[in-house]
């Protein structure tokens, strides 16, 4: 009698147990729907071709948002052009050269404290440091570099995991070859982990496209059509900026639910991209 009430308590328990995880991921699931729902009703319909192609005219009183398109395709293409060799390199150094691990400690506690700092005190640091120290203005370079600060945490990181799921065999029978560590790291311990460098890469892709707080300090809120070089050095809103200017500056909250609508989309292609890079290169390597 006592084991069958301790097995009935214990799989009440259980049932309990698996209940509330049930509820709670059902919650997290039904919040998630919600959102991109109720984001994608509300901006789909207001999506024109005549918001996409053109920018804003205060002449005609008409809205267009391809300025801050650009311009973020200029933010995302400068942030990673100077982020993934500096992150990738550091993690490179860290897992494959550091000999001093008290060193390699404290490098990683330092980044993984820059990965929790509020976005806003980046851009604060930027706008005192990049718009004002070293003279670039409120620019989208300025926004930029604040950027590769915010997310070389991530790429430093995921790359130093990928790099660590790389078998110690594999280095010591290249080694054993006659191969040299540069030589070894190239040729077989990246090509073996490069599914988890690319996946982090467009993961922080994502991160950038989101951000807005360290922007309002360094890109600025200007809505001007410009080349790439001729746009790094110009202030430019992104879309997410856009969306804050549009939505809490002037009241078009049917342009603000298009814009969500459209960086809710392209979060969710980013997403996707990332999962079919890890599955294609890891059917790769299985073949």
């Amino acid at each position: 009698m006592g084991k069958n009430r301790i097995s009935r308590k214990r799989r009440g328990y259980i049932g309990l147990m698996k209940g509330m995880m049930y509820l709670s991921a059902g919650f997290t699931c039904a919040l998630v729907l919600f959102m991109m729902i109720y984001v994608l009703i509300r901006g789909i319909p207001h999506i024109t071709w005549e918001l996409l192609s053109t920018g804003p005219s205060y002449l005609n009183q008409s809205i267009g948002i391809l300025p801050d398109i650009l311009n973020t395709i200029y933010i995302i293409a400068a942030t990673l052009m100077v982020v993934i060799p500096v992150g990738a390199g550091a993690a490179v150094y860290l897992t494959e050269y550091a000999g001093n691990q008290k060193l390699v400690s404290v490098i990683e506690y330092a980044a993984e404290t820059l990965s929790g700092i509020p976005s806003i005190i980046y851009g604060l640091v930027g706008m005192l440091f990049f718009c004002g120290f070293l003279g670039l203005q409120t620019s989208v370079l300025a926004g930029a570099l604040t950027l590769v600060i915010m997310n070389l945490p991530t790429i430093m990181r995921t790359t130093q995991e990928s790099l660590k799921t790389v078998p110690l065999s594999y280095r010591e029978g290249a080694v054993g070859l006659g191969a040299g560590k540069w030589r070894v790291i190239r040729t077989v311990v990246l090509p073996g982990c490069i599914d988890g460098i690319i996946t982090g890469c467009i993961l922080s892709m994502g991160r950038i496209l989101g951000e807005s707080a360290a922007l309002l300090f360094t890109a600025g809120v200007a809505h001007v059509l410009n080349g790439f070089f001729s746009g790094l050095a110009s202030s430019g809103a992104t879309l997410t900026v856009a969306l804050y200017f549009y939505a809490k500056e002037r009241g078009e909250f049917e342009v603000a639910f298009a814009i969500a609508a459209i960086l809710m989309i392209l979060t969710l292609l980013v997403n996707l991209l990332a999962s079919l890079v890890s599955m294609i290169f890891k059917r790769r390597r299985n073949f």
